[in-house]
C-alpha cells in the first residue's frame, strides 16, 4: 500500500469519499493536476470540473464545484463546495436548466441577478462539459 495515495473528497453534506487509490486529477484553477503518492505540497482553488480518481483499472469521476485541494505528506483533501455524481445526472433535464439559465441573464433587472445567472450558466456549463468528457 506504500504506492498508494491517501483521498477524502468532502462536500458540506458529508463525506463523499475517503481511501487508497492510485492517482487523483484535479480540476485546479490554474489547470488540471494529478496526484500520485509523495506528491509535492500543494493547495490550490478548484474550478468547476470532473474530478477524475484512479484506482487500478477504474475511474470515478465526479463534478466537483468551488472549494480547494490541499496536498499534504499524509496525501490529498479536496474541500468541495458542491459534488455531483456524474452518473445521477438526468442530461434531459440539465439542458433545460441551462436553456433556463441563459435566458435569466436576459431577463435580468440590475448587475447583481446578471452575476448570478452568468455564474449559473458557467456551472452548469462546466456540467455539461464533464458529462461529455
Amino acid at each position: 500500500m506504500a504506492d498508494k495515495l491517501h483521498f477524502d473528497l468532502v462536500s458540506p453534506e458529508r463525506r463523499l469519499f475517503q481511501g487508497e487509490v492510485d492517482m487523483v486529477v484535479v480540476p485546479g484553477e490554474e489547470g488540471d493536476f494529478g496526484v500520485l503518492q509523495g506528491h509535492a505540497p500543494v493547495m490550490s482553488a478548484i474550478r468547476s470540473g470532473a474530478i477524475a480518481v484512479h484506482d487500478g483499472n477504474d475511474v470515478t469521476r465526479t463534478f466537483i464545484h468551488g472549494g480547494f485541494a490541499e496536498v499534504t505528506p499524509a496525501g490529498l483533501t479536496v474541500l468541495a463546495e458542491e459534488a455531483i455524481d456524474l452518473t445521477q445526472v438526468d442530461r434531459d433535464q440539465l439542458a433545460k436548466d441551462l436553456t433556463e439559465a441563459r435566458e435569466d441573464i436576459g431577463l435580468a433587472r440590475d448587475d447583481h441577478e446578471r452575476h448570478v445567472a452568468e455564474a449559473k450558466v458557467a456551472k452548469l456549463e462546466a456540467l455539461t462539459e464533464a458529462l461529455n468528457g
